[in-house]
């Protein structure tokens, strides 16, 4: 295990026959800690604006298998797998009950393990995602950016791209994008795909109204990947749920990290 000068602890952790880096930040304040899902092919490195923003809490960040330094499994796992692969991790690092916190598909991640293990997960925040394959899509061209994982490996072309795929303060800032592009460890073709695959088929409209947590919708007002209207859904279809719509884009928990921390820590208590 190490530590860097956020006060992350990493580890490896061989689980469910992937080898998985995790970290680990105490928190200053005692709590419940947060368990946090990444979107496509991000690695832990793209959450540290966020996971700064809130020194009270003690935050749980993974990998998921084939993004950052984590490895992919020998075939794609469904959402149900990566669920179970999260829970295996709480007990190995040795947390029971958590808050979760999924952005983008890791909401979908986060939506299953709110479902699949609903006496471990205690509120629920899922930023910037939908309810799986059954959505309102983006723009066809902005999917299309979306399919391959070419944005992580070549920042010059984050840099073109992120304002038409990111939205918000990037369309005026692209090389906003850039910064936390620089901060990442690009995900491994074979992961970034399988992640892909991981939500073909997958849904979670028909039982969200199953879902007992007290769930925060958040979302962008402009995100070209993710419409607004699939939070609305979203919000509609949780029991225990509200909306809250950031005047940003896909990366709004990066880019409003800092303003949006005190809301979330509100939420959380």
């Amino acid at each position: 295990m190490t530590d860097n000068s956020n006060n992350l602890s990493y580890s490896y952790i061989r689980l469910k026959g992937v080898t998985i880096r995790a970290a680990v930040r105490k928190g200053t304040e005692p709590g419940v800690p947060l368990l946090l899902f990444n979107g496509i092919g991000a690695s832990i490195e793209l959450l540290e604006p966020f996971i700064e923003a809130i020194p009270e809490t003690t935050v749980i960040a993974f990998d998921a298998p084939g993004a950052g330094e984590s490895t992919p499994p020998k075939y794609p796992w469904r959402p149900r797998h990566h669920a179970a692969l999260a829970a295996a991790l709480l007990d190995r690092l040795n947390f029971e009950d958590v808050n979760v916190l999924g952005v983008s598909w890791g909401g979908g991640i986060a939506q299953q393990f709110a479902r699949q293990y609903p006496q471990r997960c205690k509120k629920l925040i899922l930023a910037a995602t939908s309810c799986g394959q059954i959505m309102v899509p983006g723009h066809p061209s902005v999917l299309i950016r979306m399919s391959n994982p070419l944005r992580y490996l070549s920042q010059d072309y984050m840099v073109e791209l992120a304002p038409r795929i990111y939205g918000g303060s990037l369309r005026d800032n692209p090389r906003q994008a850039l910064g936390h592009a620089r901060l990442m460890k690009p995900p491994s073709i074979k992961g970034y795909y399988f992640q892909l695959m991981a939500i073909i088929g997958w849904t979670s409209l028909h039982w969200l109204h199953k879902l007992e947590q007290p769930t925060l919708v958040m979302a962008g007002d402009d995100d070209p990947i993710i419409p607004l209207i699939n939070a609305k859904i979203m919000a509609a279809r949780i029991p225990n749920a509200r909306l809250r719509i950031v005047d940003c884009g896909h990366l709004f928990l990066l880019t409003r990290a800092k303003t949006l921390a005190p809301e979330i820590l509100k939420f959380l208590a």
